[in-house]
Protein backbone atom coordinates (compact mmCIF):
# COMPACT_ATOMS: atom_id res chain seq x y z
CA UNK A 1 0.00 0.00 0.00
CA UNK A 2 1.47 3.37 -1.01
CA UNK A 3 1.84 6.34 1.33
CA UNK A 4 -0.91 8.25 -0.48
CA UNK A 5 -3.25 5.26 -0.26
CA UNK A 6 -2.62 4.93 3.45
CA UNK A 7 -3.32 8.63 3.85
CA UNK A 8 -6.68 8.15 2.17
CA UNK A 9 -7.40 5.11 4.28
CA UNK A 10 -7.20 7.19 7.47
CA UNK A 11 -8.73 10.37 6.14
CA UNK A 12 -11.11 11.84 8.70
CA UNK A 13 -9.93 9.60 11.55
CA UNK A 14 -8.01 10.92 14.52
CA UNK A 15 -4.31 10.29 13.95
CA UNK A 16 -1.39 11.08 16.21
CA UNK A 17 2.13 12.06 15.22
CA UNK A 18 4.16 11.24 18.33
CA UNK A 19 7.48 13.00 18.70
CA UNK A 20 10.39 12.12 20.99
CA UNK A 21 12.67 15.10 21.56
CA UNK A 22 11.11 18.29 22.86
CA UNK A 23 13.86 20.77 22.10
CA UNK A 24 13.44 24.06 20.28
CA UNK A 25 14.12 22.57 16.85
CA UNK A 26 11.06 20.32 16.85
CA UNK A 27 8.83 23.21 17.91
CA UNK A 28 10.26 25.42 15.14
CA UNK A 29 10.21 22.76 12.42
CA UNK A 30 8.09 19.59 12.49
CA UNK A 31 5.42 21.22 14.66
CA UNK A 32 5.14 24.03 12.08
CA UNK A 33 4.46 21.60 9.25
CA UNK A 34 1.89 19.75 11.38
CA UNK A 35 0.27 23.13 12.10
CA UNK A 36 -0.11 23.61 8.36
CA UNK A 37 -1.65 20.12 8.16
CA UNK A 38 -4.17 21.04 10.86
CA UNK A 39 -4.93 24.31 9.10
CA UNK A 40 -5.99 22.25 6.07
CA UNK A 41 -8.65 20.63 8.24
CA UNK A 42 -6.79 17.32 8.57
CA UNK A 43 -7.30 15.40 11.81
CA UNK A 44 -3.65 15.05 12.79
CA UNK A 45 -1.95 16.36 15.93
CA UNK A 46 1.26 15.89 17.91
CA UNK A 47 1.87 14.09 21.18
CA UNK A 48 5.21 15.43 22.46
CA UNK A 49 7.61 13.96 24.99
CA UNK A 50 11.29 13.53 25.72
CA UNK A 51 13.56 10.64 26.64
CA UNK A 52 15.83 12.85 28.75
CA UNK A 53 15.00 15.25 31.58
CA UNK A 54 16.63 18.32 30.02
CA UNK A 55 13.32 19.81 28.82
CA UNK A 56 11.13 18.68 31.71
CA UNK A 57 10.33 22.22 32.86
CA UNK A 58 9.44 23.30 29.33
CA UNK A 59 7.01 20.39 28.96
CA UNK A 60 5.34 21.29 32.23
CA UNK A 61 4.97 24.91 31.11
CA UNK A 62 3.67 23.84 27.69
CA UNK A 63 0.90 21.93 29.41
CA UNK A 64 0.11 24.95 31.60
CA UNK A 65 -0.21 27.01 28.39
CA UNK A 66 -2.72 24.52 26.98
CA UNK A 67 -0.07 23.18 24.57
CA UNK A 68 0.34 26.41 22.63
CA UNK A 69 3.37 28.63 22.18
CA UNK A 70 4.71 31.35 19.89
CA UNK A 71 7.17 30.96 17.03
CA UNK A 72 9.14 34.04 15.98
CA UNK A 73 10.89 33.88 12.61
CA UNK A 74 13.37 36.44 11.30
CA UNK A 75 14.72 37.07 7.81
CA UNK A 76 18.34 38.05 7.06
CA UNK A 77 16.99 41.61 6.71
CA UNK A 78 15.56 41.62 10.23
CA UNK A 79 11.88 41.23 9.35
CA UNK A 80 10.18 39.39 12.21
CA UNK A 81 6.93 37.41 12.07
CA UNK A 82 4.95 35.71 14.84
CA UNK A 83 2.74 32.62 14.78
CA UNK A 84 0.92 30.81 17.57
CA UNK A 85 1.53 27.06 17.19
CA UNK A 86 -1.22 24.73 18.42
CA UNK A 87 -0.35 21.46 16.66
CA UNK A 88 0.83 19.86 19.91
CA UNK A 89 -2.35 18.57 21.55
CA UNK A 90 -0.85 16.22 24.13
CA UNK A 91 2.20 16.60 26.38
CA UNK A 92 3.82 13.39 27.58
CA UNK A 93 5.42 14.13 30.98
CA UNK A 94 9.00 13.01 31.46
CA UNK A 95 9.60 9.85 33.46
CA UNK A 96 12.90 7.95 33.67
CA UNK A 97 11.12 4.71 32.73
CA UNK A 98 9.54 6.33 29.62
CA UNK A 99 6.10 5.15 30.72
CA UNK A 100 4.17 7.98 29.06
CA UNK A 101 6.15 7.67 25.82
CA UNK A 102 5.50 3.94 25.71
CA UNK A 103 1.82 4.29 26.61
CA UNK A 104 1.31 6.74 23.75
CA UNK A 105 3.48 4.81 21.31
CA UNK A 106 1.41 1.63 21.59
CA UNK A 107 -1.92 3.31 20.79
CA UNK A 108 -3.32 2.40 17.36
CA UNK A 109 -4.00 6.06 16.50
CA UNK A 110 -0.25 6.75 16.80
CA UNK A 111 0.77 6.33 13.15
CA UNK A 112 4.18 8.04 13.12
CA UNK A 113 6.86 8.24 15.81
CA UNK A 114 9.49 10.83 14.96
CA UNK A 115 12.73 11.62 16.73
CA UNK A 116 15.02 14.58 17.37
CA UNK A 117 17.34 13.23 20.05
CA UNK A 118 20.57 14.76 18.60
CA UNK A 119 23.34 12.72 17.05
CA UNK A 120 24.52 11.46 20.45
CA UNK A 121 21.07 10.06 21.25
CA UNK A 122 21.68 7.16 18.86
CA UNK A 123 24.81 5.96 20.72
CA UNK A 124 26.74 5.50 17.48
CA UNK A 125 30.43 4.80 17.17
CA UNK A 126 32.55 6.04 14.27
CA UNK A 127 31.06 3.33 12.02
CA UNK A 128 27.47 4.23 13.00
CA UNK A 129 27.11 1.03 14.99
CA UNK A 130 25.62 1.02 18.48
CA UNK A 131 28.20 1.29 21.26
CA UNK A 132 27.24 -1.86 23.10
CA UNK A 133 29.74 -1.16 25.87
CA UNK A 134 27.89 2.03 26.87
CA UNK A 135 26.22 1.66 30.32
CA UNK A 136 22.86 2.91 28.99
CA UNK A 137 22.83 0.37 26.16
CA UNK A 138 23.90 -2.42 28.53
CA UNK A 139 21.02 -1.45 30.83
CA UNK A 140 18.51 -1.48 27.98
CA UNK A 141 19.68 -4.87 26.75
CA UNK A 142 18.76 -6.04 30.23
CA UNK A 143 15.24 -4.65 29.95
CA UNK A 144 15.64 -0.99 30.92
CA UNK A 145 14.44 2.00 28.85
CA UNK A 146 17.25 4.55 29.14
CA UNK A 147 17.67 4.97 25.38
CA UNK A 148 15.45 5.22 22.31
CA UNK A 149 16.21 1.56 21.60
CA UNK A 150 14.84 0.32 24.90
CA UNK A 151 11.77 2.56 24.71
CA UNK A 152 11.01 1.67 21.09
CA UNK A 153 11.44 -2.03 21.88
CA UNK A 154 8.68 -1.81 24.48
CA UNK A 155 6.44 0.06 22.05
CA UNK A 156 7.01 -2.45 19.27
CA UNK A 157 6.36 -5.44 21.53
CA UNK A 158 2.85 -4.11 22.17
CA UNK A 159 2.24 -3.12 18.55
CA UNK A 160 3.37 -6.57 17.43
CA UNK A 161 0.86 -8.18 19.77
CA UNK A 162 -1.91 -5.97 18.37
CA UNK A 163 -0.78 -6.15 14.73
CA UNK A 164 -0.26 -2.39 14.47
CA UNK A 165 2.50 -1.28 12.01
CA UNK A 166 4.22 2.07 12.55
CA UNK A 167 6.63 4.50 10.90
CA UNK A 168 9.73 5.59 12.82
CA UNK A 169 11.08 8.87 11.47
CA UNK A 170 14.53 10.07 12.51
CA UNK A 171 14.84 13.83 12.00
CA UNK A 172 18.40 14.24 13.28
CA UNK A 173 21.53 15.24 11.40
CA UNK A 174 22.77 11.69 10.83
CA UNK A 175 23.54 10.62 7.27
CA UNK A 176 21.08 7.95 6.09
CA UNK A 177 19.31 8.53 9.40
CA UNK A 178 16.34 6.25 8.69
CA UNK A 179 18.38 3.39 7.26
CA UNK A 180 20.85 3.51 10.13
CA UNK A 181 18.06 3.69 12.71
CA UNK A 182 16.43 0.59 11.21
CA UNK A 183 19.71 -1.33 11.06
CA UNK A 184 20.74 -0.43 14.61
CA UNK A 185 17.26 -1.13 15.95
CA UNK A 186 17.16 -4.55 14.29
CA UNK A 187 20.58 -5.47 15.68
CA UNK A 188 19.53 -4.31 19.15
CA UNK A 189 16.30 -6.31 19.01
CA UNK A 190 18.12 -9.42 17.86
CA UNK A 191 20.15 -9.28 21.07
CA UNK A 192 17.26 -8.90 23.49
CA UNK A 193 13.91 -10.00 22.01
CA UNK A 194 12.20 -12.94 20.36
CA UNK A 195 12.80 -13.95 16.76
CA UNK A 196 9.08 -13.47 16.06
CA UNK A 197 9.29 -9.78 17.04
CA UNK A 198 12.41 -9.24 14.94
CA UNK A 199 10.71 -10.72 11.87
CA UNK A 200 7.55 -8.66 12.47
CA UNK A 201 9.52 -5.42 12.86
CA UNK A 202 11.42 -6.10 9.66
CA UNK A 203 8.14 -6.42 7.77
CA UNK A 204 5.92 -3.87 9.54
CA UNK A 205 8.10 -0.97 10.67
CA UNK A 206 9.43 1.55 8.17
CA UNK A 207 12.16 4.12 8.78
CA UNK A 208 12.25 6.69 5.96
CA UNK A 209 15.37 8.76 5.50
CA UNK A 210 14.88 12.49 6.08
CA UNK A 211 16.66 15.82 5.78
CA UNK A 212 15.59 18.70 8.00
CA UNK A 213 16.84 22.27 7.89
CA UNK A 214 16.10 25.38 9.93
CA UNK A 215 18.58 27.27 12.11
CA UNK A 216 17.03 27.44 15.56
CA UNK A 217 19.00 29.09 18.38
CA UNK A 218 18.28 28.73 22.07
CA UNK A 219 15.52 31.15 23.11
CA UNK A 220 16.74 34.37 24.75
CA UNK A 221 15.31 36.75 27.35
CA UNK A 222 14.96 39.35 24.57
CA UNK A 223 12.68 36.91 22.71
CA UNK A 224 10.32 36.80 25.69
CA UNK A 225 10.07 40.59 25.64
CA UNK A 226 9.42 40.77 21.89
CA UNK A 227 6.69 38.13 22.10
CA UNK A 228 5.07 39.89 25.06
CA UNK A 229 4.74 43.08 22.99
CA UNK A 230 2.74 41.19 20.33
CA UNK A 231 -0.29 40.90 22.69
CA UNK A 232 -1.18 37.43 21.38
CA UNK A 233 -3.80 36.78 24.06
CA UNK A 234 -1.78 34.66 26.49
CA UNK A 235 1.42 34.87 28.50
CA UNK A 236 3.97 32.77 26.67
CA UNK A 237 6.93 31.75 28.83
CA UNK A 238 8.38 29.27 26.31
CA UNK A 239 8.43 30.87 22.84
CA UNK A 240 10.93 29.74 20.23
CA UNK A 241 12.59 31.60 17.40
CA UNK A 242 14.23 30.58 14.15
CA UNK A 243 15.32 31.88 10.80
CA UNK A 244 12.62 32.26 8.16
CA UNK A 245 14.15 29.53 5.96
CA UNK A 246 12.67 26.04 6.41
CA UNK A 247 13.05 22.76 4.52
CA UNK A 248 12.02 19.14 5.02
CA UNK A 249 12.79 16.33 2.59
CA UNK A 250 11.44 12.84 3.32
CA UNK A 251 11.77 9.50 1.58
CA UNK A 252 8.18 8.57 0.75
CA UNK A 253 7.91 5.12 2.31
CA UNK A 254 5.56 5.49 5.28
CA UNK A 255 3.33 2.69 6.46
CA UNK A 256 -0.10 2.72 8.16
CA UNK A 257 -0.92 6.28 7.18
CA UNK A 258 0.62 9.72 6.99
CA UNK A 259 -0.66 13.29 6.69
CA UNK A 260 -0.65 14.96 3.24
CA UNK A 261 2.80 16.44 3.78
CA UNK A 262 3.27 17.27 0.11
CA UNK A 263 0.46 19.84 0.43
CA UNK A 264 2.33 21.89 3.06
CA UNK A 265 5.76 22.24 1.50
CA UNK A 266 7.45 18.96 2.43
CA UNK A 267 9.45 17.44 -0.42
CA UNK A 268 8.58 13.72 -0.70
CA UNK A 269 11.21 11.97 -2.80
CA UNK A 270 12.48 8.53 -3.76
CA UNK A 271 15.95 9.27 -2.36
CA UNK A 272 16.97 11.83 0.24
CA UNK A 273 20.68 11.15 -0.21
CA UNK A 274 21.70 14.12 -2.40
CA UNK A 275 19.83 16.54 -0.13
CA UNK A 276 21.22 15.16 3.13
CA UNK A 277 24.74 14.92 1.72
CA UNK A 278 24.71 18.59 0.74
CA UNK A 279 23.13 19.71 3.98
CA UNK A 280 25.35 17.73 6.36
CA UNK A 281 28.58 18.27 4.46
CA UNK A 282 28.00 21.94 3.65
CA UNK A 283 25.72 23.40 6.33
CA UNK A 284 26.16 21.28 9.46
CA UNK A 285 29.89 20.78 9.04
CA UNK A 286 30.52 24.46 8.30
CA UNK A 287 28.37 25.40 11.29
CA UNK A 288 30.63 23.36 13.59
CA UNK A 289 33.76 24.85 12.00
CA UNK A 290 32.44 28.37 12.62
CA UNK A 291 31.61 27.65 16.25
CA UNK A 292 34.96 26.03 17.11
CA UNK A 293 37.09 28.59 15.27
CA UNK A 294 35.03 31.55 16.45
CA UNK A 295 35.28 30.47 20.08
CA UNK A 296 39.05 30.21 19.77
CA UNK A 297 39.34 33.87 18.78
CA UNK A 298 36.88 35.15 21.35
CA UNK A 299 33.70 35.44 19.29
CA UNK A 300 30.25 34.54 20.61
CA UNK A 301 27.83 34.28 17.67
CA UNK A 302 27.80 32.42 14.37
CA UNK A 303 27.19 35.61 12.38
CA UNK A 304 30.36 37.09 13.96
CA UNK A 305 32.31 33.97 13.01
CA UNK A 306 31.32 33.88 9.35
CA UNK A 307 31.98 37.59 8.85
CA UNK A 308 35.52 37.15 10.19
CA UNK A 309 37.77 37.12 7.10
CA UNK A 310 39.88 34.13 8.19
CA UNK A 311 36.99 31.94 9.28
CA UNK A 312 35.00 32.79 6.16
CA UNK A 313 37.97 31.63 4.09
CA UNK A 314 38.30 28.37 6.07
CA UNK A 315 34.62 27.62 5.49
CA UNK A 316 34.65 28.65 1.84
CA UNK A 317 37.80 26.62 1.11
CA UNK A 318 36.45 23.54 2.88
CA UNK A 319 33.21 23.58 0.89
CA UNK A 320 34.72 24.62 -2.42
CA UNK A 321 37.88 22.50 -2.57
CA UNK A 322 36.79 19.35 -0.72
CA UNK A 323 33.00 19.02 -0.58
CA UNK A 324 31.74 20.33 -3.91
CA UNK A 325 34.17 18.20 -5.99
CA UNK A 326 33.15 15.09 -4.03
CA UNK A 327 29.44 15.76 -4.42
CA UNK A 328 29.85 16.42 -8.13
CA UNK A 329 31.62 13.08 -8.50
CA UNK A 330 28.49 11.54 -6.97
CA UNK A 331 26.31 13.34 -9.58
CA UNK A 332 24.50 15.59 -7.13
CA UNK A 333 21.49 17.19 -8.86
CA UNK A 334 21.79 20.34 -6.75
CA UNK A 335 23.37 23.65 -7.69
CA UNK A 336 26.10 23.26 -5.08
CA UNK A 337 27.75 26.65 -5.50
CA UNK A 338 24.37 28.34 -5.08
CA UNK A 339 23.61 26.20 -2.02
CA UNK A 340 27.00 27.14 -0.52
CA UNK A 341 26.31 30.84 -1.01
CA UNK A 342 22.81 30.57 0.50
CA UNK A 343 24.24 28.79 3.55
CA UNK A 344 26.89 31.48 4.07
CA UNK A 345 24.20 34.16 3.82
CA UNK A 346 22.06 32.35 6.37
CA UNK A 347 25.00 32.10 8.77
CA UNK A 348 25.56 35.85 8.50
CA UNK A 349 22.05 36.70 9.74
CA UNK A 350 22.76 38.89 12.81
CA UNK A 351 19.16 38.74 13.99
CA UNK A 352 19.31 35.01 14.77
CA UNK A 353 21.99 35.48 17.46
CA UNK A 354 22.89 31.79 17.23
CA UNK A 355 25.62 31.06 19.75
CA UNK A 356 28.88 29.17 19.40
CA UNK A 357 27.99 27.40 22.62
CA UNK A 358 24.91 25.81 21.05
CA UNK A 359 26.56 24.83 17.78
CA UNK A 360 29.92 23.68 19.16
CA UNK A 361 28.57 20.71 21.12
CA UNK A 362 28.95 16.99 20.40
CA UNK A 363 32.34 17.18 18.69
CA UNK A 364 32.94 13.50 19.40
CA UNK A 365 29.94 12.77 17.21
CA UNK A 366 30.59 15.43 14.58
CA UNK A 367 34.25 14.62 13.89
CA UNK A 368 33.55 10.95 12.98
CA UNK A 369 30.13 11.67 11.49
CA UNK A 370 30.75 14.83 9.46
CA UNK A 371 34.46 15.01 8.69
CA UNK A 372 36.11 11.57 8.75
CA UNK A 373 34.00 10.22 5.84
CA UNK A 374 34.97 13.27 3.76
CA UNK A 375 38.68 12.83 4.47
CA UNK A 376 38.55 9.14 3.59
CA UNK A 377 36.56 9.80 0.43
CA UNK A 378 38.99 12.53 -0.65
CA UNK A 379 41.91 10.12 -0.28
CA UNK A 380 40.03 7.51 -2.33
CA UNK A 381 39.36 9.99 -5.14
CA UNK A 382 42.78 11.65 -5.16
CA UNK A 383 41.52 14.95 -3.71
CA UNK A 384 43.71 16.76 -1.18
CA UNK A 385 41.61 16.97 2.03
CA UNK A 386 43.73 19.63 3.75
CA UNK A 387 40.77 21.97 4.21
CA UNK A 388 38.83 19.24 6.03
CA UNK A 389 41.83 18.13 8.11
CA UNK A 390 42.17 21.79 9.13
CA UNK A 391 38.77 21.47 10.83
CA UNK A 392 39.99 18.48 12.85
CA UNK A 393 42.99 20.63 13.83
CA UNK A 394 40.74 23.50 14.91
CA UNK A 395 38.66 21.09 16.99
CA UNK A 396 41.85 19.83 18.65
CA UNK A 397 42.68 23.37 19.78
CA UNK A 398 39.08 23.88 20.94
CA UNK A 399 39.22 20.50 22.69
CA UNK A 400 42.46 21.49 24.43
CA UNK A 401 40.78 24.66 25.71
CA UNK A 402 38.07 22.46 27.21
CA UNK A 403 40.73 20.26 28.79
CA UNK A 404 42.37 23.30 30.41
CA UNK A 405 39.03 24.76 31.52
CA UNK A 406 39.58 27.76 29.24
CA UNK A 407 36.31 27.73 27.28
CA UNK A 408 33.97 30.65 28.00
CA UNK A 409 30.99 28.32 28.38
CA UNK A 410 30.03 24.82 29.49
CA UNK A 411 30.70 22.40 26.64
CA UNK A 412 28.21 19.55 26.11
CA UNK A 413 29.24 16.33 24.39
CA UNK A 414 26.98 13.31 24.75
CA UNK A 415 29.50 10.82 23.33
CA UNK A 416 32.68 12.06 24.99
CA UNK A 417 33.79 10.32 28.18
CA UNK A 418 35.38 13.21 30.11
CA UNK A 419 37.82 11.02 32.06
CA UNK A 420 39.11 9.41 28.86
CA UNK A 421 39.30 12.77 27.09
CA UNK A 422 41.34 14.41 29.86
CA UNK A 423 43.67 11.41 29.90
CA UNK A 424 44.12 11.63 26.13
CA UNK A 425 45.06 15.31 26.25
CA UNK A 426 47.40 14.77 29.21
CA UNK A 427 49.60 12.40 27.19
CA UNK A 428 53.25 13.30 26.60
CA UNK A 429 52.33 13.85 22.95
CA UNK A 430 48.65 14.86 22.97
CA UNK A 431 48.59 15.44 19.21
CA UNK A 432 49.71 11.86 18.64
CA UNK A 433 47.14 10.59 21.14
CA UNK A 434 44.41 12.66 19.46
CA UNK A 435 45.25 11.48 15.95
CA UNK A 436 45.28 7.84 17.14
CA UNK A 437 41.88 8.01 18.88
CA UNK A 438 39.74 5.47 17.03
CA UNK A 439 36.51 6.77 18.53
CA UNK A 440 37.18 10.00 16.64
CA UNK A 441 39.05 8.96 13.51
CA UNK A 442 38.31 5.27 12.92
CA UNK A 443 40.52 3.75 10.20
CA UNK A 444 42.34 7.03 9.68
CA UNK A 445 44.41 6.38 12.82
CA UNK A 446 46.56 3.99 10.76
CA UNK A 447 46.96 6.45 7.87
CA UNK A 448 50.43 8.04 8.19
CA UNK A 449 49.58 10.69 5.60
CA UNK A 450 46.58 11.79 7.65
CA UNK A 451 48.57 11.78 10.91
CA UNK A 452 51.28 13.95 9.36
CA UNK A 453 48.79 16.35 7.78
CA UNK A 454 46.83 16.70 11.01
CA UNK A 455 49.96 17.53 12.99
CA UNK A 456 50.97 20.09 10.37
CA UNK A 457 47.53 21.73 10.41
CA UNK A 458 47.53 21.92 14.20
CA UNK A 459 50.87 23.75 13.90
CA UNK A 460 49.41 26.11 11.27
CA UNK A 461 46.29 26.83 13.32
CA UNK A 462 48.35 27.40 16.46
CA UNK A 463 50.37 29.99 14.54
CA UNK A 464 47.10 31.51 13.29
CA UNK A 465 45.90 31.96 16.86
CA UNK A 466 49.20 33.54 17.85
CA UNK A 467 48.85 36.02 14.99
CA UNK A 468 45.36 36.83 16.20
CA UNK A 469 46.93 37.61 19.59
CA UNK A 470 44.97 34.99 21.44
CA UNK A 471 46.84 34.48 24.66
CA UNK A 472 46.00 30.85 25.48
CA UNK A 473 48.54 28.07 25.32
CA UNK A 474 47.25 25.74 22.61
CA UNK A 475 49.25 22.61 23.32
Amino acid sequence: MSSSETHNRYYGEKSIWMHIGSGSFHRAHQAVYLQRIMDLGENWSIALGNIRDDTEEMLIQLDLQHQKYTLETVTPHGERSYQVITSIKKVLPYRPDCKFLIDQGVLPETKVISLTVTESGYYHDVHFDIKYDHPDIIADLGGDTKTIYGAIREILKERHAKGEPVTLLSCDNVRHNGSILKRCLMEFLEKCTSKDLVIWVEQNVRCPNTMVDRITPHPSVALLERVKKQNLGFEDKIPVMSESFIQWVIEDCFCDGRPPLERVGVELVKSVEPYEDAKIKILNSSHALCAWAGTLIGLTYINEDITDTDIHKYVYDYVTTDIIPLLKLESSPLDLEKYRDIVLERFSNPHIADTNQRVSGDGWTKIPGFFVPTIMRCYEKGIDPTATIRIAAIYYLFFMRWHKNQLPFNYHDGCMVPEDAHKLLSASDPIEAYSKEKRLFGKLVDNSKFNSSLRNEIKNMTEWLEKRNIGHSAQ
